[in-house]
């Protein structure tokens, strides 16, 4: 055993012998941080700059004896390694009135004219469609993905809380970050194997998932949307790279040269090829910004290494450190693939160096390119499920054979780890409240039901008082072809139980066939919008908001049936029929009438609405993902647009109901992302109802009389202010994510972001329908904004503390209607990147 142990001591020595790693602080004589300075080992080309905070981490395979850092207007200085790991180091810097020529410093504003770096910068430009596989008509290739989670900063106080007692044995297999040198737990691993297939000509691309394997999670989709969402995919080239929903200006960006200064530090062969090595940094600080260096070739101007590190300073939330690294390979003399992804993010509730967090980083591996071989259109447009676990599960044998890099030792672990852990019961206490905040859901598994949800407990409005909601819903697991939901619900006012319940079944997998159906008897704040669905067991928040504006008595007793059938014939295209019977009348009749002419009646007014209508709906969302095969499926991303289109019928006679009419409806909501200027909400609303209906039935522009901000509503509108049977309303929202207030000091280091909106409607309500809910209008205003188009427009002050919002709207016309309110403050809370 002896002779066994001596050599493997001696390999993890040789092996310890070779690598150097250094991280500390640079600074000036008076003790401040220097930040981009140059940090390198002396005679390589392995260097990178400092942070906004002066420090620095860096490690090499190689051995390194000397520690070279430069700043312009500083003497340079070189520091002995003493040993191969060296931490914590103070390194001071002394102002110089001369230039060495020997030292080449890069630092402070660099010129825009006559730089070498620009000039280069300008040919990457005009070469950037020549390069990669945008080269060719066609190309395809394997990808590898694994995506790791790590506990950071562990030291001995952590491992000692009471929350890891019982779970000391996590902390056996600790290693060092090579980016950062925080010594790091993994956690969680995610492997993925796909085929991807891309077309230039149509511009079309599909990615294949052929193989998904989680550690301790398997299937998890809720897991699996997360981490695709947080990690998307991305081109260097662009001018704007996207990350936590973040816009970030690329170095290679053709706004780059008013965003970084750049500069020229190096030349030399990298595997036979003459590249250029091109540092750059910000020109101002709290902008979405990297800092870092690339090698580009000096003939097919294409990037051989590129490395991106996000500033400090940049306005971005609960991340401390982003790092990435990309590597390209040579496959001619003209031709440069990616072949190696690496990105780092350090997620953390604070951005002090020593403060814990997660470590996410994913690894991307590509290979086996391949070109020129055409595949029809049809090939492009059919998307199933990418994480069908039918089809994407598979065993060690498989991923022995298609993983392009070996899991380390560490990574090795993390399954190992995972599975015992799932054994401990601590952990499961841990594991299931986190899903209950997640989910809102308590799991009760022997039953195969779910408690719920657990925010919809407390409620309060003026009709009901106080209430209280139980909720329950039948969970076998995340892809049940069926699901029964219902909940209960009482008022300590009115003291009556309210209930709902709903079923939905999926009798095809392919055409996404579903029937569904459900009853509800409840008191509601209807009108909250224009294009609303026949979710059966849907409320809205201003049914039970605890405070509200004014007088919040506009609410109405409900009593809903539906029953509906809908399928997807092609992707993100839903197109559903249906029917629904409902009685409405007001659940506070002295403060808000429903009452509408009624000859048949006794009184000749009746104040019940009984009504059946016919229902035709066809949803399109281009570019929407989702996850799952059941009959609930999950989203993936946000960034897609939504049509709607929904017609009704409604029809007289069936099981008494009151009114015959026709209604025609139609939005279009749509992000836009306007490059580094932040990110833009709109969305057009449409409607008409053709025939005599009352108040009940007609279309509420959407007021909101609570604290939150609501995008869809108008703030400064109360609950039916306005009515309307003919409408068009638009709502432009735009999130400027700081581009403003990084540019004012003292308000550029609070990291706030700037929101503008602008909402606006116009609407007609004809004769007919006024006098047919005359009665109504004792108490509710008949009126519609058709002399001129409503506006509001509003300012706002998003990331106060990280996580609060506030808006100020203000009312742009009719301020003379009774108890117009010219001005509203609302906000809001979340937790955003």
């Amino acid at each position: 055993m002896k002779k066994l142990i001596l050599p493997f001591i001696l390999l993890i020595a040789a092996v310890a012998l070779g690598q150097t790693k250094v991280g500390g602080i640079v600074l000036d004589e008076n003790g401040q941080p220097v930040a981009f300075a140059n940090v390198l080992f002396k005679n390589s080309s392995e260097g990178t700059i400092t942070n906004d905070n002066g420090r620095f981490y860096m490690e090499s395979d190689n051995a390194h004896d000397v520690l070279l850092i430069s700043f312009i207007g500083y003497e340079s200085q070189e520091v002995d390694l003493t040993a191969k790991v060296t931490y914590d180091m103070k390194i001071s810097l002394k102002e110089s009135t001369e230039q060495l020529d020997e030292v080449v410093l890069i630092s402070g504003k660099q010129s825009k004219k006559n730089n070498p770096a620009v000039d280069i910068l300008r040919k990457i430009w005009a070469k950037k469609r020549e390069n990669g596989v945008r080269k060719f008509k066609q190309y395809a290739f394997d990808k590898y993905e694994k995506i790791e989670f790590d506990l950071n900063t562990i030291d001995s106080a952590l491992m000692k809380r009471k929350i890891f007692k019982g779970l000391e044995f996590v902390f056996q297999d600790l290693d060092t970050s090579r980016i950062t040198g925080k010594t790091y737990l993994p956690i969680f691993l995610n492997e993925t194997f796909s085929k991807v297939h891309g077309d230039n000509l149509i511009n079309e691309e599909k990615e294949e998932v052929i193989g998904n394997k989680n550690s301790g999670f398997d299937n998890n989709q809720a897991i699996i949307a997360f981490v695709a969402d947080l990690y998307q995919d991305y081109d260097i080239y662009d001018n704007y790279l996207k990350f936590f929903d973040k816009s970030f200006t690329s170095p290679l960006s053709r706004t780059g040269v008013d965003t970084y200064n750049y500069a020229l530090r190096d030349s030399a062969f990298i595997e036979d090829k003459w590249c250029y090595n091109i540092v750059y940094y910000p020109r101002r600080k709290n902008e979405l910004t990297f800092k870092g260096d690339f090698w580009v070739n000096d003939s097919t101007f294409a990037i051989k290494n590129i490395n991106l590190q996000v500033t400090k300073s940049a306005n971005i939330n609960w991340v401390k450190e982003i790092y990435i690294e990309q590597d390209f390979d040579v496959v001619n003399d003209s031709i440069f693939l990616l072949k190696r992804d690496y990105m780092l993010s350090d997620f953390s509730f604070q951005k002090k160096e020593e403060s814990r967090g997660v470590y996410g980083k994913r690894t991307t591996v590509y290979d086996s390119y391949t070109f020129d071989e055409e595949k029809p259109k049809e090939f492009y447009k059919a998307i199933g499920n990418p994480y069908d676990p039918n089809l994407v599960v598979k065993d060690d044998a498989f991923w022995q054979k298609n993983r392009l890099e070996d899991l380390n030792s560490d990574e090795k672990g993390i399954y190992q780890l995972l599975d015992t852990l799932k054994t401990v019961p601590k952990f499961k206490s841990y594991y299931n409240i986190v899903s209950i905040l997640g989910s809102g859901y308590v799991e009760i598994d022997k039953w195969n039901m779910d408690i719920g949800s657990v925010y919809d407990v407390f409620g309060y409005n003026q009709a009901e008082g106080p209430r209280v909601r139980a909720g329950l819903r039948t969970y076998y697991g995340e892809n049940d072809p069926w699901r029964l939901e219902g909940y209960m619900a009482y008022g300590f006012t009115d003291h009556k139980v309210k209930h709902g319940i709903s079923g939905k079944f999926l009798l095809d997998r392919k055409s996404r066939l579903i029937i569904s159906g459900g009853n509800r008897s409840d008191i509601e704040q209807l009108g909250v919008s224009l294009t609303a669905t026949n979710d059966v067991l849907g409320r809205s928040i201003a049914s039970s908001s605890l405070v509200t504006v004014g007088a919040n008595n506009r609410l109405t007793k409900i009593n809903l049936s539906t029953f509906g059938i809908e399928m997807e014939p092609w992707t993100n295209v839903r197109i559903g029929v249906g029917s629904t019977f409902r009685t409405l009348s007001s659940a506070l009749p002295d403060d808000f009438s429903l009452d509408y002419v009624d000859p048949t009646s006794g009184t000749g007014i009746s104040s019940e609405i009984r009504q059946f209508d016919f229902n035709a709906l066809m949803i399109y969302t281009p570019g929407r993902k989702t996850i799952g095969y059941g009959v609930e499926r999950r989203g993936m991303n946000d960034n897609y647009s939504t049509l709607l289109l929904n017609y009704t019928r409604g029809i007289d006679g069936v099981w008494g109901s009151d009114f015959n009419y026709n209604k025609i409806q139609f939005s279009y909501s749509q992000p836009w992302q306007v490059g580094g200027f932040g990110r833009l909400f709109s969305t057009v609303e449409m409607g008409k109802t053709f025939g005599k209906v009352p108040l009940g039935l007609l279309n509420v522009i959407p007021g909101n009389q609570t604290f939150f901000s609501n995008y869809g509503t108008f703030p400064n509108l109360d609950f039916y202010e306005f009515v309307t049977d003919t409408y068009v309303s638009l709502h432009l929202q735009h999130n400027f994510n700081g581009r403003l207030f990084s540019r004012i000091p003292l308000v550029r280091k609070l990291n706030l972001r700037e929101i503008i909106g602008l909402r606006g409607v116009w609407g007609q309500l004809s004769d007919e329908n006024i006098a047919l809910s005359a009665p109504a209008s004792l108490n509710t205003p008949l009126q519609a904004p058709d002399e001129k188009m409503y506006y509001e427009y509003s300012v706002g002050i998003g990331n106060i503390f990280k996580i609060l919002r506030i808006d100020f709207n203000f009312r742009g016309n009719y301020l003379d209607s009774p108890n117009a309110r010219p001005f509203s403050v609302t906000g809001t809370f979340g937790f955003d990147f």
